[in-house]
């Protein structure tokens, strides 16, 4: 971890960073509400912040100033404030062979599949299948690889 990585990390929950992993400058990472747990040779960029809980796997690269988070405020009753409302968490599943583009989120819930692409500035509220490409707010798969075809088919 980079000097600057601000490590919002306590001990009632897990916090694994593989090997040959890096989290770089200005990151945070907190598992207070969630285990993190980072796989093997996996780049978290510059700026990026991570709320457990939330897995990422192997050979996984996030860009810069990506928000992954498994962390939601509640807010059921609008006579009470949201801060009074409590929070419920979701994991995220990031599967290994993932390239997460710039300025991305990654919303509570979600899975990434496999060797998948999210593009830059994408809102991801919802698992994504393995071999896909998704853009967009909120994003959507554009692209699937046709192993028939061996070739990335538009959606």
């Amino acid at each position: 971890m980079y000097r600057s990585v601000r490590k919002d990390i306590t001990p009632f929950n897990r916090f694994v960073l593989g090997e040959r992993s890096v989290i770089e400058d200005y990151s945070i990472v907190n598992n207070a509400v969630g285990d993190v747990v980072i796989g093997n040779h996996t780049r978290i960029g510059l700026g990026n912040t991570v709320i457990g809980p939330v897995q990422i796997g192997n050979k996984v690269n996030f860009a810069q100033n990506v928000t992954v988070t498994g962390l939601n405020h509640n807010f059921h009753d609008v006579n009470i404030a949201i801060n009074d409302q409590g929070i419920s968490t979701q994991p995220v599943v990031i599967a290994d062979d993932v390239w997460v583009g710039a300025n991305s989120v990654i919303l509570p819930g979600v899975s990434i599949g496999t060797h998948s692409v999210v593009a830059a500035g994408s809102v991801v509220t919802r698992s994504v299948p393995p071999l896909s490409i998704c853009a967009g707010n909120p994003a959507r798969v554009i692209k699937q690889y046709d192993s028939d075809k061996k070739e990335w088919c538009k959606v």
